[in-house]
């Protein structure tokens, strides 16, 4: 196995998961930026990221039954959460997408060099996933990125996403 003093490799037995762990993180991230870009600050942001892990558990015990929580609490999980919500570039666009009022596409050709952004495709996905069982109003966060996304709604009301969401209640 490769490993040194700085770098340490873990195998995990549960390759659903860690797939699910590694598209979902870009949904969930889109969320931080848009949060990010209303200047909504570090509570709101963490509310983001802890509705997002739980959704991300909650779609893969759905979509994947079998899934292990514990893969979720490994470095593919709730650590490449963290680090793709605070630096990765779905957060960066996502950010510049509220202040700027561009679209996905127009600041993906400005800063990604025509790199498209898996946050907003991934969104796109999973909300197709969740229509077919007409699943959306279990996963409000999920639904409500990709609807700032696609213009359907205004990043300021994943305010009252999170406000409204089934975990508070």
């Amino acid at each position: 196995m490769i490993q040194t003093s700085f770098f340490r490799v873990v195998v995990v037995d549960d390759v659903d998961s860690v797939e699910c762990c590694g598209a979902l993180k870009n949904i969930v991230a889109c969320g931080a930026g848009f949060v990010d870009g209303l200047d909504l600050g570090d509570n709101t942001k963490a509310a983001v990221i802890r509705l997002g892990l739980m959704e991300m558990i909650k779609f893969v015990d759905v979509f994947f039954p079998g899934g292990k929580l514990g893969t979720f609490f490994e470095s593919c999980g709730v650590a490449d959460l963290i680090t793709t919500c605070y630096g990765g570039r779905n957060r960066k666009v996502s950010e510049a997408f509220v202040r700027t009022g561009k679209t996905i596409e127009e600041l993906e050709k400005e800063m990604l060099n025509g790199q498209k952004l898996q946050g907003p495709f991934t969104a796109e996905e999973v909300n197709y996933m969740l229509k077919i069982k007409s699943m959306e109003g279990r996963f409000p966060l999920f639904t409500a990125i990709h609807r700032i996304c696609v213009g359907e709604l205004k990043p300021s009301d994943l305010i009252d996403c999170i406000r409204s969401h089934p975990e508070h209640m």
